[in-house]
């Protein structure tokens, strides 16, 4: 993984979620995306299809069930994203 893509992708997730939430919380790479950002199934799975539209890759739902917060769901699109 390099770190321009992390940081492309970081920047990305943050600028989306900061769109989706209502909420006044900076957003980090500590940030819970379920406790801190109030993100539900239905705007989880549009922010998943937006981001496997951005960068052209396929997210298996299964490997979201331990993607708690920000930094966890970058270094996931970072890891299919090296592996295309």
């Amino acid at each position: 993984m390099t770190e321009s893509n992390y940081d492309e992708i970081m920047r990305l997730l943050c600028d989306r979620l900061s769109s989706l939430t209502n909420s006044e919380v900076t957003i980090t790479a500590d940030t819970n995306l379920i406790s801190e950002l109030s993100i539900d199934s239905i705007k989880l799975l549009n922010l998943i299809m937006e981001i496997e539209d951005t960068f052209d890759i396929s997210i298996p739902i299964n490997a979201l069930a331990d993607v708690q917060t920000v930094h966890e769901l970058a270094s996931l699109i970072s890891k299919i994203k090296s592996t295309h």
